[in-house]
């Protein structure tokens, strides 16, 4: 018979062990909830909320499509608006997009002052972007739409800011087929002419922002280059629409998003943002180009719509889960200087904006594609670029320097001479700095320099809010 001491040993270390073994299975349990197939942890500071509403004529009567200017007779598929508020836990920006040729000053305005009334998201941080589509109507020809769309634009930000949670961004790329440069050079004289040996932006960038309780994404952002002229006029007298296309249409970003929320079972809402497409548009042959048909829009929505599935699929995945960020901190700021014009200076809003690592760098107007890319070389390795054009202002074709030389339509139409290149690639560089934060003129800590920072913050936030009357 063992001694008395030996049994109370041996049942303490029992004890003991099954107390470790408890605890053990205590701390898995929790671990073992959350392996839940189709869901993943999120730990961010970053709040988003995001709406989506419905910016169509709700009578046509009257109605001018501007772009291309013709006669409507119906809707094909709607034309669309959405809003993305995002909250650090310290600054506040909004993001929107249109279904439309542009975000004329104007309407700008009154949207950033409805925006900041009903969100608190400083109107000067308000990026307001348009798709550039050629089939819907136009701001300062439609005042009654005009009216209807700040009331929606409003409604649905204040919508966004009731729907506030947590997520994560992810990030991915995939590339189009559909879009060409239409300029062609023939002895030193460009001209409107399909090029495909042109300069040319296929990437398809991809934003994505999760909550973690479902692969399906809170809202999804696409950035693409190439104007949304599949429904235009075409060649004369080409079939079947020889009178260009008559119905008001979202064209093809229109589609691609249809596209995208139906994979997602219309549960995420999706956001198009357009690149620099001054000179690219659809690839469709003809005298010089045709207008398209369904069969040409679905090609494209599926085109580019199948792309973007497949980017945002892609980073869910483990291996792209560990990429993401924890910690996004936002940064905004804006400069409206004066460009120069070939009848006068013309003003033009600058702006950047800066969540986590993936950087907004926008443009008032229509940028031709190697803007693009002299800016993200410029940025090289210090953040992510998505560099936007039709933003905040619609100042027409903003062409190259090169483009000036030899001439054609872009630079013959551009409010701008040539020098107006180089001033904005600089600006916008300094914007860069000021939002990436990884490059000061100065690091003074000095009283009068931090007052006179602070000083030129204030006085960019109080230039974009409303006039009290």
């Amino acid at each position: 018979m063992a001694p008395s001491w030996c049994i109370s040993t041996f049942v303490h270390l029992d004890m003991k062990t099954l107390f470790t073994l408890a605890s053990l299975l205590s701390l898995a349990l929790p671990l073992a909830s959350q392996a839940i197939d189709g869901q993943f942890p999120v730990a961010s500071n970053l709040k988003v909320g995001v709406a989506k509403v419905d910016i169509t004529p709700t009578e046509l009567a009257g109605i001018t499509v501007v772009g291309h200017r013709r006669e409507v007779t119906g809707v094909r598929d709607p034309l669309r608006a959405c809003v993305l508020i995002l909250d650090d836990g310290e600054t506040k920006a909004a993001v929107v997009t249109m279904d439309t040729i542009g975000a004329w000053e104007e309407m700008v305005k009154l949207a950033r002052a409805g925006i900041e009334k009903e969100t608190g998201v400083p109107a000067a941080n308000v990026m307001v972007s348009a798709a550039h589509n050629h089939s819907g109507p136009g701001y300062l020809e439609n005042s009654h739409w005009a009216s209807e769309l700040i009331k929606k634009l409003t409604a649905a930000a204040k919508e966004a800011a009731g729907k506030m949670r947590t997520v994560s961004i992810g990030y991915g790329e995939d590339s189009i087929s559909f879009g060409i440069n239409r300029r062609k050079t023939y002895d030193g004289r460009a001209v409107v002419s399909l090029n495909p040996d042109g300069p040319n932006d296929r990437r398809v960038k991809v934003l994505r922002f999760d909550d973690g309780k479902s692969l399906t994404p809170v809202a999804l952002i696409m950035h693409a280059v190439c104007h949304p002229c599949f429904f235009t006029w075409g060649d004369k007298g080409s079939q079947p629409y020889p009178k260009g296309y008559p119905k008001v249409t979202a064209d093809f970003p229109g589609e691609a998003q249809s596209f995208i929320e139906s994979v997602y079972a219309q549960k995420t809402n999706v956001m198009f943002m357009q690149g620099c497409a001054g000179d690219i548009r659809p690839n469709l042959p003809g005298f010089p180009y045709r207008c398209a048909d369904e069969a040409d829009i679905q090609w494209a929505g599926r085109d580019l719509g199948g792309a973007v599935v497949r980017a945002a699929a892609l980073s869910v995945t483990r291996e792209q889960l560990k990429k993401r960020e924890s910690f996004y901190q936002i940064r905004v700021t804006s400069e409206v200087i004066e460009l120069p014009g070939k009848e006068g200076p013309v003003p033009s809003e600058l702006m950047a904006m800066k969540v986590g690592p993936f950087l907004f760098l926008a443009m008032p107007g229509e940028p031709m594609v190697e803007y693009g890319f002299k800016l993200e070389k410029a940025i090289a390795d210090r953040a992510t670029p998505i560099i936007v054009g039709y933003s905040n202002g619609n100042i027409g074709y903003i062409a190259t320097a090169d483009a000036h030389k030899v001439g054609g339509y872009e630079p013959n139409l551009s409010k701008l001479k040539p020098e107006a290149e180089g001033i904005i690639l600089k600006q916008l560089g300094v914007l860069a700095d000021r939002v990436v934060g990884d490059v000061f003129e100065s690091f003074s800590k000095h009283p009068k320099d931090v007052e006179k920072r602070e000083a030129a913050e204030k006085a960019r936030l109080d230039a974009a809010k409303p006039v009290k009357q």
